[in-house]
């Protein structure tokens, strides 16, 4: 007969099982720790070595953009505090696409904060189903989250206040049918810079650019969303992967103290052309061959 102590260790290891398993399915890049640090004026880098994690601070509270895997959240929390912030004043939660590992850890970081949720319109009813309506991921048991209400439904254009800072939101469909690209202006050293965070731009491994019939405009959003971001004005290049703005090789540069290293429009407008390069080439693959 086990006893309750028994039980529990049981229990425990269970649960440590079944997170370790977790963790395993993802990038190791995804959950692997990276030094939170601040980039520019009141923004800060607190996501993983490759999960994109931002903070803005402001007298009236704190706005995090992407919560992450569910398994981020502990790392997202002691990013935020190693800063010197208090987790607890996170007011407003935000992210760049309905995606896992984008959005998995809202539900948690809600609970632990009491933050208000803004997520833009057609990744809604995804976020508030855990998943369960992504138009790829929907019936895959692996990509689900925890079910998260919606505070506020954003739109292409709408602007999120907070203690004098200013997000825009940028509709860049094609990832997810309302991937999100964040903008807003930082003053560092004097200089007025322009950031923007890249929601996602890439074709995923399966994605149906012809004859979806669960996206059936998914080929004409990703050309809006690309037509969007190159009319962006950027200084400050950052997005919801750190690969997508190389954080890897520009980090030990800020660590070097080189405060500009963030600062780049040519690899921002280079990254942009590369990526719609590679989608009208996946675009005219399929197209042939469902000829």
């Amino acid at each position: 007969m086990k006893t309750a102590r028994s039980v529990s260790l049981f229990v425990l290891i269970t649960l440590v099982a079944s997170a370790a398993v977790l963790t395993a399915q993802y990038n190791p890049a995804w959950t692997t720790p990276f030094p939170a640090f601040r980039i520019a004026g009141n923004l800060y880098y607190v996501g993983s070595q490759d999960l994109g994690s931002y903070l803005i601070a402001t007298p009236q509270g704190l706005i995090l953009i992407n919560s992450d895997l569910e398994v981020s959240v502990p790392l997202i929390e002691k990013s935020v505090e190693s800063l010197g912030f208090h987790f607890s004043d996170i007011r407003i939660l935000l992210i760049s696409h309905a995606h896992n590992d984008h959005c998995a850890g809202s539900a948690q970081i809600i609970k632990l904060t009491g933050a208000k949720y803004f997520v833009m319109a057609g990744d809604v009813p995804v976020v508030e189903s855990g998943g369960k309506r992504d138009f790829q991921y929907g019936s895959e048991k692996a990509m689900r989250y925890p079910p998260t209400h919606v505070d506020r439904i954003l739109h292409d254009g709408s602007t999120v206040h907070l203690g004098g800072t200013v997000l825009t939101a940028h509709l860049t469909p094609g990832h997810t049918r309302r991937t999100t690209t964040w903008t807003l202006d930082e003053t560092e050293d004097g200089r007025l810079l322009h950031v923007v965070i890249v929601g996602g731009p890439n074709v995923n491994p399966g994605y149906k650019l012809v004859g979806n019939k669960a996206y059936p405009k998914i080929a004409s959003d990703y050309k809006r969303g690309f037509a969007a971001l190159k009319r962006l004005p950027c200084d400050i290049f950052l997005g919801a992967h750190g690969s997508y703005f190389d954080l890897a090789s520009k980090y030990p540069r800020w660590k070097a103290n080189d405060h500009n290293a963030f600062i780049d429009p040519d690899g921002y407008k280079a990254y942009i052309a590369d990526r719609e390069e590679a989608f009208e080439k996946e675009l005219a693959i399929q197209s042939v061959a469902k000829q």
